[in-house]
């Protein structure tokens, strides 16, 4: 066996047991278990409930990264605090992207939550297929590595362009090939039915807008997974701590819509930054790739990316608010009459 092929097997090596597998998973399942019982009687979320739950669901990694820390030691601890930023930041953008969703399919205030938690959860399983799939073609060799990073690099410049162009955020449900092919099979009533998903109508079975708005949330999810898999790998190559970060970054999701769900629109150059960063970090993993066969090409530290992503993050969100209130400046100083 080639020794590159050794060193990645050696390096795939996880800093979890099957205990702590098992921990981790029914911990999981008992937060998704919760969202369930908060989301069982619809309801239209409240800023203070959605805040509330935000700051739980920001507590949890917090405590999770000490626990590493003070268990297995600071550089498991970063990359761990690292990838949760990466995910975390690409999350926002998915959830952007549910925002626009359930606009364009009228989804009623009161069943937003339900949407978002099936949503959240279909997320969750095709990360853990993708994480699964990355582990298997990383112990394969390092050309998993280079796959990776071209695949960031061809995304970043993909969501760069359509960032410059205004396009970063553009649904249009009608073109969504999952849902044709759903309407192509079954009937779908012309109305909400509650939260129900099917009902039966004139004696035949028919889906409920909710059923498609569901559906193309679940697409969405797939062309996410493929990002954010690889980009979380760029920082970490422990499955565990991909599989953690990846549950963090969504569980918390469903309150956060609620809270940013006005802010999320003024962020205009969100994308500008996640194209930065799935860069870099691409860049980052095609540099570790070609260090196993050139020991001399240089690799980029876990914590220098950490600084660079929390950087581009900052100078996003202070340029966006700069932004925003050139803009307002603007429209007050044109709203004024002029001095004839």
């Amino acid at each position: 066996m080639p020794a590159t092929t050794v060193q990645r097997a050696v390096a795939l090596e996880s800093i979890a047991s099957p205990q702590l597998w098992a921990v981790t998973i029914a911990g999981l399942v008992v937060l998704l278990v919760l969202d369930f019982i908060v989301t069982r009687r619809p309801h239209e979320v409240r800023m203070r409930e959605a805040v509330g739950w935000s700051v739980f669901y920001l507590a949890l990694p917090l405590v999770f990264g000490a626990g590493l820390w003070a268990w297995a030691g600071s550089t498991v601890a970063v990359e761990f605090f690292t990838g949760y930023v990466v995910e975390k930041s690409l999350s926002v953008d998915n959830l952007f992207v549910f925002m626009l969703l359930l606009a364009a399919f009228a989804v009623p205030a009161v069943l937003a939550q339900r949407v978002l938690l099936y949503g959240i959860i279909g997320a969750l399983v095709l990360r853990a297929v993708f994480i699964a799939l990355g582990a298997a073609a990383l112990q394969s060799g390092t050309w998993a590595f280079l796959l990776f990073g071209a695949i960031l690099i061809v995304t970043a410049v993909k969501v760069f362009r359509d960032a410059a162009s205004g396009q970063q955020h553009d649904v249009d449900v009608s073109s969504l090939r999952s849902v044709r092919l759903v309407r192509r099979f079954m009937p779908v009533t012309d109305g909400y039915r509650g939260s129900r998903l099917m009902v039966k109508e004139a004696g035949r079975y028919a889906l409920t807008p909710l059923a498609l708005a569901m559906v193309a949330v679940f697409a969405t999810d797939i062309v996410f997974a493929v990002d954010s898999v690889p980009a979380v790998y760029g920082v970490t190559e422990d499955p565990f701590l991909v599989f953690a970060t990846n549950a963090f970054a969504l569980l918390g999701l469903r309150a956060l819509y609620f809270v940013l769900q006005g802010a999320l629109s003024k962020l205009r150059y969100l994308n500008h930054g996640l194209s930065l960063i799935l860069a870099f970090i691409g860049v980052k993993l095609v540099l570790h790739w070609a260090h196993g066969i050139w020991p001399q090409v240089p690799e980029i530290p876990t914590l220098l990316s950490l600084g660079v992503i929390v950087t581009v993050l900052v100078t996003v969100t202070l340029t966006s608010v700069h932004a925003n209130h050139r803009d307002q400046r603007k429209e007050r100083v044109e709203a004024r009459p002029g001095d004839r």
